[in-house]
């Protein structure tokens, strides 16, 4: 596996496998092309597959313009690219499987900080091996810094098919798509569009078991430590815990549920929050295990004991959840198996398979250890 940063991509065209013409001698920019018409109108679709040299005549343009704009190369206005790709997926035009495989594949990142993303690489790294492809690990690091040249230098690599934890703008998701380079998301933070592929996880299922194993221990006012609010599965495991209580006939007290970020700091101060309020929680769930182990930090600084003062559950199951003192109970959320399926899908997909259906989630369950117990008298 070799990591990668954006960097603007150069080389030679390509031919096409289909037997299209790419760059041709004396067309090296875009003013070769005479302006496009905005007329709205585009040929009918031809009864046969379609070729470079008919979307070049759909939009108006030169066939070494459509291959530029295939291979993601520069030089061509931004109009005309918005043309032509809008043509591309019109038409449904794929390159044939000889011309997108690669013996790469891709694996993108926001950022690689935590030991959640090992577990996304292993199950990456596992398919990828079985299927002899290497990976490239892309990061787009603080603020998104690489995040302008990524895809370009993607779509030159063309590597067999992206796994992506971050998420992807519809511009990118559909330059993708027009040069044939099937994508899966992984753990989606934000509603997708209808018929992006991803796999995911039962969150709201998981935190209704949070928050039912402390019931079931007999608590009674259970603290909440939620994520930031805009991402999907934060929201999913505050409903789940939310809906627990409900069907308990307990109350949701929004003074039990403190937003914090998804870090150890943001736990820790989230806790101190609710384990010095005078009608203190006996139990807390935290939306991930880095959350949980900030709570532990708080608990000590507070002279509380886990689990005999107040009880803790997590959120993940990273190895790290097993090491602490006591062993944290938490959701087991199969994140190597999420990115396995997430790359056997994107290869599946980039086989000409349709799965039944564009999204997956697969069952989280909860792992019982020694943060809990029932709440002293």
């Amino acid at each position: 596996m070799r990591r990668e940063r954006g960097r603007a991509p150069s080389g030679p065209g390509r031919a096409d496998a289909a037997g299209d013409t790419t760059e041709g001698a004396g067309l090296s920019h875009a003013e070769s092309d005479p302006p496009v018409p905005d007329t709205g109108l585009a040929l009918p679709h031809p009864a046969g597959p379609v070729t470079i040299s008919y979307i070049a005549e759909s939009a108006g343009v030169s066939i070494p313009t459509v291959s530029k704009v295939l291979n993601g190369r520069s030089g061509v206005a931004a109009e005309t690219r918005a043309r032509v790709e809008a043509l591309v997926h019109q038409y449904g035009y794929r390159r044939p499987a000889s011309a997108t495989r690669s013996n790469v594949m891709e694996l993108v990142f926001d950022e690689l900080q935590h030991l959640w993303g090992i577990e996304i690489i292993r199950g990456v790294e596992s398919v990828a091996r079985e299927h002899r492809l290497g990976v490239v690990l892309t990061e787009f690091g603080p603020q998104r810094s690489t995040i302008h040249y990524w895809i370009d230098d993607t779509v030159a690599r063309r590597p067999a098919c992206v796994v992506t934890v971050a998420q992807l703008s519809e511009d990118q998701r559909n330059q993708l798509r027009a040069r044939g380079i099937p994508f899966v998301v992984v753990d989606p933070t934000t509603e997708l569009p209808d018929g992006v592929p991803f796999v995911g996880a039962t969150n709201w299922t998981g935190g209704r078991s949070a928050a039912r194993h402390l019931i079931d221990l007999g608590h009674r006012r259970i603290g909440m430590i939620a994520g930031p609010r805009e991402i999907l599965c934060c929201q999913a495991r505050v409903d789940g815990y939310r809906s627990a209580l409900t069907a308990a006939g307990l109350p949701a007290d929004p003074g039990l549920v403190a937003v914090a970020d998804l870090t150890q700091e943001g736990g820790q101060a989230a806790a101190m929050t609710l384990l010095n309020r005078p009608d203190r929680p006996t139990a807390i769930f935290a939306s991930n295990d880095l959350q949980a182990l900030g709570v532990y930090q708080a608990a000590r600084r507070l002279g509380l004991r886990i689990p005999a003062d107040v009880s803790v559950v997590g959120f993940d199951d990273l190895p790290i959840a097993s090491l602490v003192d006591p062993p944290l109970t938490t959701v087991h959320q199969p994140l190597t198996e999420m990115a396995a399926a997430a790359t056997e899908l994107a290869l599946a997909l980039g086989r000409g398979e349709r799965p039944p259906q564009a999204g997956l989630e697969l069952a989280t369950t909860l792992t019982v250890r020694g943060s809990t117990a029932p709440p002293a008298p």
